[in-house]
């Protein structure tokens, strides 16, 4: 592969498969280094810098995903990817959220293999060249710099040119569509079809004929054959949007496309083979879907390969500023208007509401202030006044007085209400910190440094 040289080690007790492996890259132009187990990888990690480290799973001494981690810390912008005969969905997942970019099973393809460290390269060199979260972010269409989101930009980025299937939650105005439009453009499909559907809004008795298609006379008004959407996503990615919208009787024949990239139209009895990676999203609770009937669970395992969950606007207000300021300049310009500045009072009431349409909700308001307005500033002024009633109706008239300006009342009623929430759910996981993030839908991380921010200590003590 021109241009594609790169050093590669390859880590595996079996002397045998650490020399096929060394054998296929070699041929293929790489520099390649062997290690018999993890502790020997970590000696030879600063005299030969790989840019990729193929490991094996289970090994004496440390294990790979041990490896992995500890890589990972000290020199993070390498790619790692697993390969393993034990392989299960658990670990699949155990080994992208430690940062792997891939994990395979024996026995592999030679292609596969060579496919695979081609795209680690391009990773590491892409990497290597615009390595900033900020930029990082930008580079995948998508806005945020609070921990939930750069963790986000990273597992998106680790597993974008991946066929891994990914269930993207959150609810209603999160930006499930970018995580979905960003996985496909930031990977080797790019160049073919991206095809979303949303399921809530196909009647259930149609929803069988647009995924597969159907035969010439399948039902009445079937006058001739039509490709379904698995046929048009072809060599792309098919995104089901609200995909707890299926019926269960659909969801069975979307499990055998799932497993084995293969299907028939209805009314047909030729199976059409598909080559596609698909991506669903939902807003509802899957789990619960699964307890009451509503949803497979051998459906809910297949497509949660790799599960991303989308925070709401209000764990991210610190991501608001910048949002506003970005949204401000599109509008402007969609709209033919000056770009307007934005005062800092403006941005900290909208930081202060809890935006129950989330990033949707916060488009909309804006773009109806540009258009009706066109303000060379953004100000409080300019909010409809049941927005700002909503805000401010949780504060008593003597609050506002002698605290200062509107700004400090808001920062300082925001800081009241995450201390008190923060507080409160500590306590009821006995100061158990990953528990408590999860009640509060924040990474362990972000949790941690609001808790620093407002100076919480583990066992509830400020």
């Amino acid at each position: 592969m021109a241009g594609s040289k790169g050093r590669v080690l390859v880590v595996d007790d079996e002397v045998n498969l650490r020399k096929v492996l060394t054998a296929i890259l070699e041929q293929d132009g790489h520099i390649v280094e062997q290690a018999g187990n993890g502790i020997e990888a970590l000696k030879l990690l600063d005299a030969f810098k790989p840019e990729v480290v193929i490991t094996d799973l289970k090994m004496p001494k440390l294990s790979g995903m041990d490896l992995l981690r500890e890589l990972k810390k000290r020199s993070p912008g390498t790619q790692v990817f697993l390969i393993t005969a034990y392989g299960t969905k658990d670990t699949a997942v155990a080994a992208l959220k430690a940062g792997a970019m891939d994990y395979i099973t024996k026995p592999f393809e030679q292609d596969e293999i060579l496919e695979l460290v081609a795209k680690a390269l391009r990773r590491k060199r892409l990497g290597d060249s615009n390595d900033s979260d900020a930029s990082l972010g930008e580079r995948l269409g998508m806005l945020g710099r609070t921990p939930a989101m750069l963790e986000i930009f990273e597992l998106i980025n680790r597993v974008a040119d991946t066929d891994s299937t990914v269930l993207i939650t959150g609810e209603s105005g999160t930006g499930k569509d970018l995580v979905a439009r960003a996985l496909h453009d930031n990977s080797s499909r790019k160049g073919g079809p991206f095809v979303h559907i949303n399921c809530a809004a196909i009647p259930k008795e149609l929803v069988e004929s647009e995924l597969f298609g159907y035969e010439r006379g399948a039902f009445t008004g079937a006058v001739m054959s039509k490709p379904g959407r698995f046929e048009i996503a072809d060599k792309g990615t098919l995104f089901l949007d609200e995909i707890a919208e299926i019926p269960v009787s659909i969801q069975v024949k979307l499990l055998k496309v799932l497993q084995q990239s293969e299907f028939e139209r209805v009314g047909g009895t030729k199976s059409l083979k598909t080559d596609v990676r698909v991506l669903a999203a939902t807003n509802r609770d899957l789990e619960k879907e699964i307890a009451s009937g509503a949803f497979r669970e051998d459906l809910y395992y297949r497509l949660a390969v790799v599960p991303i969950q989308l925070p709401p606007l209000r764990e991210r207000r610190d991501d608001i500023p910048l949002m506003v300021r970005y949204m401000a300049e599109k509008f402007a310009k969609k709209h033919a208007r000056q770009v307007p500045a934005v005062d800092d009072e403006f941005v900290e009431l909208v930081k202060s509401y809890n935006w129950p349409g989330n990033v949707r909700e916060l488009e909309n308001v804006l773009e109806k202030m540009i258009l009706e307005h066109s303000p060379a500033r953004l100000t409080v002024g300019l909010l409809p006044p049941e927005f700002t009633g909503i805000i401010n109706r949780d504060l008593k008239p003597d609050q506002h007085a002698g605290t200062g300006t509107l700004k400090d009342v808001v920062r300082a009623e925001t800081r009241k209400i995450e201390m008190d929430l923060i507080t409160r759910t500590l306590s009821e996981t006995g100061g158990n910190v990953t528990r408590a993030a999860k009640l509060l839908g924040l990474s362990r991380k972000g949790l941690q440094l609001k808790m620093k921010d407002l100076g919480i200590s583990r066992d509830n003590k400020t």
